[in-house]
Order: structure tokens, then C-alpha cells, then sequence
């Protein structure tokens, strides 16, 4: 994703050792009711309960107008006008076995049956929704990793409240190998080896002329976007390897990788997405012969949060008038392209760097 906000903060600096929140299906902790469970409690305040009849009861005066104590009780039925079916507003509805088995092999393939997906930066934004697109796909289990603690908690626990799906929150801060190989060997303990790691995680410095930029925030940005993917890829790789098993390493860069953005000055988050790109490709010539596959999604201007604010309001309107599909992407328009490389349908795809971006990168 190009740079929205001057100095978006998504990471900071945690504990050594991260300890995993899992949500699964019977929740004994107060953590469960507290983050997941009440979010349904809410709706259900409000719901219509709609009756297949009506209770009368019906009170007439006597001859004389006296009120009367005799009463008549029945009840009338209720004629209902089929109504469509509707999912619930931002429905997470998961993939099960036995559709998964009427399904044709091309589109068994596209699915990520029985996968356990790690998703850094998964607690909000585009990571956050890959991680509900992947539940969607056949998921066996979601590893969220983020450094955000309560955003964590939640998204976690609203995951596997939406799907029944097994779902794990790790604490974890990307520049910080030894708490990542912790929460990794965690991951491979609770669900066996990962198949696919989503690395979301990043920061955007933007508006920051060259001439001026900080370099204490130069090197943040890069130990967060870049070396944050090496240790990352590094410590799930090596988990691959160690078990023998073929996966798939999906790196999140930006179309900023390729081209310099426009109006905004951000050289540092440039040279960052340059260089997730080029890890990738690098990464993907090394663990071809373990049958680890790695890729990377490059994203152009996307209607996040973190873009919904007054201040780029100016920009956001050049952004639109040099993408020709006169818009910015959808939170949701990584998802198909996350399953895809997640899945076996990719199988045969390793190295590439996908640009997906509305036409942006065409002028």
C-alpha cells in the first residue's frame, strides 16, 4: 500500500517472549466472554422477534357500558412474505468439508483447506481482512501476529466468534527475532507447521522531504517494513524446512517498490517496499528446492482507516485522477489475490511480484 499518514505507528516495543490469546471453540476465560462474546450480546438487544402469531385478549363492557370482568383470549396468525436470506453485516462464513467435497478440483485447489495461516499485521486494515478471507477459504487455523495488544484481543476473539474456526493472537513486534522464533515454535506446538505466512505488518512515513528526514525514523521504517519481512519469512522458512513441508510466503509490498509516488515525498518507505520486493525474489530462488513458494502482493492506493482523514483529503483526490479505474482500492480487494497465492493454485508460482494497484502504475 503507497504511504497514506505522516508516521503511522503499528509497532512498538514488547516483551522477548510472546504469549498467544487462542480462541477456540469452548472459551473458559473471562478474556472469551469479555472481547468475543459480548459483541453478539450487543446485537441480540436489538434483534425483532418476529411471531408466526399474534396473542388477543379482548375486554368488552357490559350492556350498560360497565367495565366487565369476562374477557375473550385468542390468538391470529401471522402471513409472512418470504423474505431473501441475508447474511449478517460482515459475515465471516468459513468453508466447510463437505462443500470443500462437492467442489470441482480447480476450485478445491483455490482454497486453502486445512491450512494453518500465520497473518502479521492481522489485528486491522488489509491484513485484518486477508486473515477473515483465509477463514473464508478453509482455514484450519488464524495466527494473527501484531503489535497491537488490544486490537489483537479483539479481532481475534470477533474471528472466531464469526467462523468457530480455531484463532491465536501473538503479541509480537516484527523487529524482534527472538520473540518471533518464540511465537513461531508456539504456532508449530498448538497447530503443527505453518503452511502459509501472510506478512502484512508495516509502517508509512509520508510527506517527509529527503533533506529532512529523521534518520532514527529512516531506520525504524526499515527495520519494521523490511527487516521485519526477513525475520518474519526467516523464522517461518526455517520452520518449513525443518518439517519438510512445502509452503508458501506471501509478502505484503507496494507498488511504491516500482514507482515514486505522487505528490508525496517518502523516499525511506520507497526504498523499503524496493527492497521487500527484491527480499522476496531473492528468498524465492533460495527455498525453491524445499518447495517453499514466496511472492509478493503490491497494492496501490488503498481506502484504509489510516486514509480516512481530513488531511489527505487534497491528495487523495490526484491519487484518484491518475488511476484509471478513478479509485481507490477496496479493503477487501487483496483478498482473492491472498487466497490465491496461499493456495495450491499457485503452485507453480514463486518469485513474482504482483502489482495490484487499479491501473495506477500504467501512466
Amino acid at each position: 500500500m503507497a504511504a497514506a499518514a505522516r508516521t503511522v505507528r503499528l509497532a512498538t516495543r514488547l516483551t522477548a517472549v510472546p504469549r498467544p490469546l487462542i480462541a477456540r471453540a469452548a472459551l473458559p476465560s473471562s478474556f472469551a466472554q469479555r472481547a468475543g462474546f459480548s459483541l453478539s450480546a450487543r446485537r441480540l438487544k436489538s434483534e425483532v422477534i418476529k411471531e408466526t402469531e399474534i396473542p388477543v385478549s379482548v375486554y368488552t363492557p357490559d350492556s350498560k357500558g360497565v367495565a366487565s370482568s369476562s374477557s375473550d383470549h385468542f390468538s391470529i396468525p401471522v402471513k409472512r412474505t418470504p423474505e431473501p436470506f441475508l447474511e449478517e453485516e460482515d459475515a465471516v462464513v468459513p468453508l466447510n468439508e463437505k462443500v470443500f467435497r462437492q467442489m470441482p478440483q480447480t476450485l478445491q485447489k483455490m482454497s486453502v483447506m486445512g491450512k494453518v495461516i500465520i497473518i502479521t499485521g492481522g489485528a486491522r486494515g488489509l491484513g485484518n481482512h486477508m486473515a477473515r478471507a483465509c477463514a473464508e477459504a478453509g482455514a484450519k487455523a488464524i495466527v494473527i501476529f501484531d503489535a497491537n495488544q488490544d486490537l489483537g484481543v479483539e479481532s481475534a476473539a470477533e474471528l472466531h466468534q464469526k467462523t468457530g474456526l480455531p484463532v491465536s493472537f501473538f503479541r509480537v513486534d516484527v523487529r524482534d527475532g527472538n520473540a518471533i522464533n518464540a511465537a513461531v515454535q508456539n504456532v508449530v506446538d498448538l497447530y503443527g507447521t505453518p503452511d502459509v505466512l501472510v506478512n502484512s505488518a508495516g509502517i508509512a512515513d509520508s510527506n517527509i522531504k529527503a533533506e529532512t528526514y529523521d534518520p532514527a525514523m529512516f531506520r525504524r521504517l526499515i527495520d519494521i517494513n523490511l527487516t521485519g519481512s526477513f525475520l518474519m519469512s526467516q523464522a517461518v522458512g526455517r520452520a518449513m524446512i525443518a518439517a519438510g513441508k512445502p509452503g508458501s510466503i506471501i509478502l505484503v509490498a507496494s507498488m511504491s517498490g516500482t514507482v515514486v509516488n505522487y505528490p508525496q515525498e517518502q523516499s525511506c518507505y520507497n526504498a523499503s517496499k524496493a527492497g521487500v520486493i527484491q527480499l522476496g525474489k531473492s528468498l524465492a530462488a533460495e527455498w525453491a528446492k524445499h518447495s517453499i513458494r514466496v511472492n509478493c502482493i503490491s497494492p496501490g492506493y488503498m481506502d484504509t482507516a489510516l486514509n480516512k482523514v481530513p488531511a489527505l483529503d487534497a491528495q487523495k483526490k490526484i491519487w484518484k485522477s491518475l488511476t484509471p479505474q478513478d479509485r481507490l482500492g477496496a479493503v477487501d480487494d487483496l483478498n482473492g489475490l491472498c487466497v490465491f497465492l496461499a493456495s495450491d493454485a499457485s503452485g507453480f508460482m514463486t518469485g513474482s511480484n504482483v502489482i495490484i494497484d487499479g491501473g495506477y502504475t500504467l501512466y
